[in-house]
């Protein structure tokens, strides 16, 4: 499925018309185009390849799957790949999906992987910024960016959430180990999945603001500063926020151990109020003659003893706070 604009003078003329009829506008210097590709399929693409002069490999690239987000350039367009990202809470997993831009001097073409790219985010910001229209392809291309790298924000500020929660069950009174490290590694695993999909969007954008690839007006220069200062603010949070994980694991570590010291306290600290009375009524239990053998007063002596002792460890233990 193909969706399409056209832009002239600055306002929006013509959407979703065939494609074929893109062939028309592309002498127009006053017109911009914009194509989206859903799944294309590769006779899909090869009707575009010709009339855009699109290079082999950039094709190669957006049909396939798993590049790197990157800026390549060819003789006649630039070739951009990069990811939009959602978290899903439920579980900790990131998906992310891989979208594919063609930028030309006056059309940018977009290939999706799947619908799990939203476009309608990216028509709200054109929408929504009408007036910035007459810049052409900078416009267009600052309005995408724009909607993948608040998505990436997006993805950190969810990261940030279930983290704090986290945090709450690590010190939670009845606390679950097995849940806190299970959401640890799911939510680590998303953050490195995240940074290698948000740390080379600094070079993507970087490229894009450099004047000898006249991509840009200077005029929407402000605009690229502001989607670079997401993309750093993102990148930063991120690395912050995989080193907190880490330090939960290894405080969840660190509580676990020292339950497990206060349990052997504990259990240590009864063993031996029990040996008492085992080592007492062992010892009378002796068949020979001893001091109160076969007497009232050796039995009251040996339970007093008992009590007493048993007593003693009881109060020590319980004042160094080991039971």
């Amino acid at each position: 499925m193909a969706r399409t604009r056209l832009y002239r003078d600055g306002k929006l003329a013509l959407e979703d018309f065939p494609v074929e009829d893109i062939s028309e506008y592309l002498d127009d210097e006053r017109a911009c185009v914009w194509l989206d590709y859903c799944s294309p399929t590769a006779e899909e693409l090869a009707t575009i390849v010709e009339e855009f002069q699109l290079h082999p490999l950039a094709v190669e690239d957006a049909v396939n799957e798993h590049q790197r987000p990157k800026l390549d350039r060819y003789d006649s367009h630039l070739f951009l790949s990069a990811y939009a990202v959602e978290l899903d809470t439920s579980s900790g997993q990131l998906n992310a999906t891989e979208i594919g831009v063609f930028i030309t001097k006056n059309a940018l073409i977009t290939v999706r992987k799947n619908d799990g790219v939203k476009i309608d985010p990216v028509l709200a910001r054109w929408d929504e910024s009408k007036e910035l229209a007459r810049h052409g392809v900078s416009f267009l291309l600052w309005g995408l960016l724009d909607a993948v790298v608040d998505g990436h924000f997006a993805a950190v500020q969810s990261l940030d959430t279930e983290i704090e929660t986290l945090e709450d069950l690590l010190f939670d009174d009845a606390p679950s180990n097995t849940e806190v490290q299970r959401r640890s590694f799911a939510l680590r695993k998303s953050l490195v999945l995240l940074r290698r999909l948000v740390l080379p969007m600094r070079e993507v954008v970087n490229a894009l603001m450099r004047r000898d690839l006249h991509v840009l007006d200077q005029e929407m220069t402000p605009y690229y500063q502001d989607v670079y200062d997401h993309v750093l603010r993102a990148t930063e949070w991120t690395e912050s926020l995989r080193d907190l994980v880490t330090t939960i694991l290894e405080t969840n570590l660190t509580i676990q151990g020292n339950r497990m010291n206060l349990v052997m306290k504990k259990v240590t600290s009864w063993a031996a109020i029990i040996a008492v009375p085992t080592a007492i009524t062992g010892f009378y239990g002796q068949n020979v003659p001893y001091p109160g053998f076969a007497a009232h007063w050796g039995f009251w002596f040996s339970t007093a003893l008992i009590v007493v002792l048993s007593g003693s460890l009881y109060w020590a233990f319980r004042r160094s706070d080991w039971i």
